[in-house]
């Protein structure tokens, strides 16, 4: 099982080459399942409640759409 919070789209920037991002994710999603989580962590979640981050809404911000962004390839 691999984890990861960033998208395959952003595997060039992961390995620093295009080509060589290609290779490696052509060889370890070819036959994997990808179960793609949205949402905010448990982990950020608590760290809001608890008020040590602020609440994207609060400050104005945009929440990002990460609908790539947390993969689980088994």
């Amino acid at each position: 099982m691999l984890t990861s919070n960033r998208p395959v789209s952003e595997g060039d920037r992961i390995f620093g080459d295009e080509v060589t991002a290609s290779a490696i994710l052509d060889r370890v999603l070819h036959h994997s399942i990808v179960i793609t989580i949205r949402g905010e962590s448990y982990r950020l979640r608590e760290k809001r409640q608890a008020g040590m981050v602020p609440n994207t809404a609060s400050v104005g911000a945009k929440p990002t759409d990460n609908s790539e962004g947390q993969h689980a390839s088994a």
